[in-house]
């Protein structure tokens, strides 16, 4: 049954970056051209907080920076890791519901394929750009060097509302985009995955799309697909999962307890989000605020989860939630409670809220939501930071399990996959420690330390080639 827009709505929750470049179009027998949108893809402004905002891959960079003069990498091997090795910019027409031909702008960036593949999500929200990708992919070779994957980094994406579009729109467009960059991806050179505003669904068009073409079925092409069509059990939950076992593990090191009754807020309640959420309160923890694109919700003795997610599949959003008082997203920031964990966009809190953070432990749901500057006010403040890196390292490492599978055609159980990925993130973590009690450094610094250290011994290794 077809389902209407406020529905389809509530099934995809995008997050943002910001602009890039105008479109063109050309006449085509299969998209005879009819109305076509023409209109900056992002919808921005040069004034435009989108626009203004600090650059994610900036971000990236000084965080990378950092890094090497602590490890004091020489500048041959800085400049080897600023920059993405590829990058692919697509402008594709879909035919739209009402017959007009519609323009979109999409992108893939592969950073570093040292370790093998890259591997890295694709998402679909109005804001997505090159910047947005090229930090995201550079994010993802860390990630992955430090859960010792044989993967590099990679991020895709495409400037659309998927909130806006009709399932048969939205399977077009996928399908679109997959083709355009098939000659990007393969179960050996770039295996995609869901990420902001997009999910299993659009996965499994794009297996079925690059199947296809290929004359046969490759499940391995994707991860995070259903897993009637070649995906993983546990997949779904793997990265709030993750952020649990991670967070948890923290706290007991660092403050001889766990989730007991630990007060959380969550930044965002997308699928990260709400898995984090019921996860971390299924371990003792009150989870006591939530939000998303719509604002958020403030419950001092503790959310009714059961009652919340009943509340946002009617409505789509948890605003308005009876058990609860409504609240913003920067009163949500602003809480004093034990944890707080951002899981929606890069770049939440910054130097023009940093002052206001309350919070004792940020647990990084998202990629990238603390910016350099503000992590080192933070730390002065004495505030426990977990980065991204490993924090929500759970997703790639469960994604892993699902492309191994896929290749070998041997499915494993839930259980199996669950200590898995605990003794994935719980053993690098550990790693991740030692070297902070030993250097006297940020979790942070740390973790990129081992993740670069691991890439390096690997360019060592193979050497540069001719």
């Amino acid at each position: 049954m077809a389902k209407n827009k406020s529905q389809r709505g509530a099934e995809f929750e995008p997050t943002a970056a910001n602009g890039a470049e105008s479109v063109s179009t050309s006449s085509s027998p299969a998209y005879p051209l009819g109305h076509v949108d023409h209109h900056h893809p992002s919808g921005a402004t040069p004034d435009d907080p989108a626009i203004v905002r600090e650059s994610a891959y900036a971000v990236a960079q000084a965080q990378l920076d950092q890094v090497a003069d602590f490890m004091e990498l020489d500048e041959d091997i800085r400049c080897y890791l600023r920059s993405p090795q590829r990058e692919l910019i697509v402008h594709f027409p879909v035919r739209m519901d009402d017959g007009h031909m519609r323009m979109f702008t999409g992108f893939r960036v592969h950073h570093n394929t040292i370790k093998g593949p890259t591997k890295g999500g694709i998402r679909y929200h109005p804001e997505v750009t090159l910047d947005e990708c090229r930090a995201l992919a550079m994010w993802m070779t860390w990630k992955c060097a430090l859960m010792n994957l044989p993967y590099g980094g990679a991020k895709g994406g495409v400037i659309v509302d998927p909130s806006e579009l009709s399932g048969g729109e939205l399977e077009r467009l996928t399908r679109r985009y997959a083709t355009e960059i098939s000659l990007f991806i393969g179960p050996e050179r770039d295996i995609p995955a869901p990420d902001v505003g997009t999910n299993a669904q659009i996965m499994a068009w794009i297996m079925d799309t690059y199947s296809m073409h290929k004359g046969h079925s490759i499940p391995a092409i994707v991860t995070g697909k259903p897993v009637n069509v070649g995906g993983t059990v546990g997949r779904e939950y793997a990265t709030g999962l993750g952020v649990t076992y991670v967070t948890r593990a923290v706290l007991k090191q660092r403050r001889g307890s766990g989730l007991d009754d630990a007060h959380v807020a969550i930044q965002g309640f997308g699928n990260v989000g709400s898995w984090t959420a019921r996860t971390m309160h299924e371990r003792g923890a009150r989870i006591v605020a939530v939000s998303d694109k719509f604002g958020g919700i403030y419950n001092s003795y503790g959310l009714d989860l059961r009652q919340l997610q009943r509340h946002v599949k009617e409505s789509g959003s948890v605003v308005g939630f009876s058990g609860a008082e409504n609240i913003t997203n920067d009163e949500l920031l602003e809480l004093s409670i034990d944890v707080l964990v951002p899981a929606a966009l890069e770049g939440t809190i910054t130097m023009n809220n940093v002052d206001k953070i309350q919070a004792k432990v940020i647990a990084e749901g998202a990629n990238g939501p603390v910016t350099p500057d503000a992590e080192q006010v933070l730390l002065d403040k004495g505030v426990e930071i977990i980065p991204d890196v490993i924090c929500n390292a759970g997703g790639v490492v469960v994604s892993y399990f699902e492309w191994v599978q896929g290749l070998q055609s041997y499915f494993w159980d839930e259980g199996a996959v669950r200590r898995n990925m605990e003794k994935t993130l719980l053993d690098n973590l550990d790693l991740a420690m030692g070297v902070t009690m030993r250097n006297n450094c940020d979790l942070r610094t740390a973790a990129y330390s081992i993740a670069i250290e691991r890439i390096v011994d690997a360019v060592r290794l193979r050497g540069f080639y001719p």
